[in-house]
């Protein structure tokens, strides 16, 4: 399986788009029940988040945390950081 499958971005110009303004893709993933159980439960308990919220938030995080240098990617790490860590 090609580990890069998915297309990158072409443009040249800066992201500076806000969430609203971003295109969607519409993302489907099997993951371990496990983390399914958790992502309810905190959904459950923290009603200021949804699932694409949870979704979005985690693989802005991975990205980051592993070198992505994006800044649309940067952006939405220390929103979601910052923001929500307060609601």
């Amino acid at each position: 399986m090609d580990r890069n499958h998915l297309e990158r971005c072409m443009e040249t110009q800066p992201t500076t788009a806000s969430d609203a303004e971003s295109p969607f893709v519409s993302l489907e993933a099997e993951i371990p029940e496990v983390l399914y159980q958790g992502m309810k439960a905190f959904i459950g308990s923290n009603p200021a988040w949804d699932q694409y919220q949870v979704m979005s938030s985690a693989l802005a995080q991975f990205l980051f945390q592993n070198g992505c240098s994006e800044r649309a990617v940067m952006e939405r790490y220390l929103d979601d950081l910052f923001s929500r860590s307060q609601a």
